[in-house]
């Protein structure tokens, strides 16, 4: 059973029929494209950072279609292409343990299988940290996932929240047509250099050793750094990456810091609030297996959940990106595959 149909899910799955493994895919959503058809509408296949091929297929370029789009067609037409067993639409709900059996359990359905491939991703699990006076604000408060393009802020000034690439790329979008201020918990890390594939397989190696630990996993960019794009430019000169440190508190009509650095003002007035502040791993319906470590993440052996070998975690960690999801998908239908065999050998 394979659970989720982004990019991790497809590649599972399309290694799990090459090596003869009979399976099922549950998607949560009504058409495929997994969480690519939920971005918005300004993102273009221009703007994101490359979509690695699926496995024997090519991916759509960096053109100006919309991202959400394009990859959504090129996925509906990776699975008529292959004939992958997806059924939708499928909430998963829960995922309970049966003697040798894993239970998948949806709202109106269950399911039995010896493992499963959990390919869940992270958008569906926004994070958004509590301040004070959060609740008090009298603006618009939006997250990445509800993000509707720059020019739904024009005349109001935009506080981005957030350290990462999806702020640096709504500032880029939203500088020239309104006024944004910035705001990270940390100061940003730029990245100068040319990010090539040895510091790719470096910053993934970093993610990987959380997982083996059984932390919670850090963002693959968290340990790349961050660097503007050529669109990025009109923002920067506008000084839209002139970030301060988080405030303390928030007020129906702004943010206030308690002790600001010399120079600057304790209160910024703001109309609108965008949350750019990640995501969790969707992995809640995984909770009655008791995943987790004392640490708060699932500790991993490859793709498999050291707790529970039946289970396959694949858009976890290290491979939260379209090459890693690649990579794990590919690797989790071996282990499945090799669980399965023995399974039949005892039997």
């Amino acid at each position: 059973m394979v659970i989720g149909a982004g990019q991790a899910g497809l590649s599972a799955s399309y290694h799990l029929g090459r090596r003869g493994v009979s399976h099922v895919v549950l998607d949560r959503d009504e058409r495929p494209g997994g969480a690519w058809q939920h971005r918005w509408d300004s993102l273009t296949m221009a703007d994101v950072h490359g979509v690695a091929a699926l496995p024997d297929s090519d991916a759509p370029g960096a053109t100006a279609d919309r991202a959400n789009v394009a990859v959504a067609r090129y996925f509906a037409a990776y699975e008529r292409e292959h004939e992958l067993p997806v059924v939708r639409p499928v909430r998963v709900e829960t995922v309970t343990s049966e003697g040798d059996l894993l239970s998948i359990h949806s709202d109106d359905r269950t399911w039995t299988a010896r493992t499963i491939v959990n390919a869940t991703g992270t958008w569906t699990h926004p994070f958004v940290p509590h301040y004070p006076g959060m609740e008090t604000f009298l603006g618009e408060q939006l997250h990445t996932v509800d993000y509707p393009g720059g020019f739904h802020f024009a005349g109001r000034r935009v506080l981005v929240v957030g350290g990462g690439a999806s702020a640096v790329q709504f500032l880029g979008e939203l500088a020239p047509v309104t006024d944004t201020l910035w705001v990270t918990r940390r100061p940003p890390v730029w990245r100068t250099g040319q990010f090539d594939r040895e510091a790719g397989h470096a910053a993934v190696a970093l993610v990987e050793d959380r997982v083996r630990r059984g932390l919670p996993p850090a963002s693959v960019v968290s340990v790349t750094g961050l660097a503007l794009r050529p669109q990025e430019a009109v923002a920067e000169a506008l000084g839209a990456y002139d970030r301060r440190p988080m405030f303390d508190r928030i007020e129906p009509d702004g943010v206030r810091w308690i002790d600001p650095a010399p120079g600057d003002p304790a209160f910024e007035r703001v109309d609108a609030i965008l949350w750019a502040t990640g995501f969790r791993p969707a992995v809640a319906h995984l909770a009655p297996l008791h995943l987790r470590t004392p640490h708060g993440g699932i500790q991993l052996d490859g793709t498999a959940a050291v707790a529970d070998p039946r289970v396959q975690l694949v858009g976890y960690g290290p491979s939260a990106s379209t090459i890693g999801g690649n990579r794990a998908g590919r690797a989790a239908a071996a282990a499945v595959r090799r669980w399965v065999r023995a399974g039949e050998q005892v039997a």
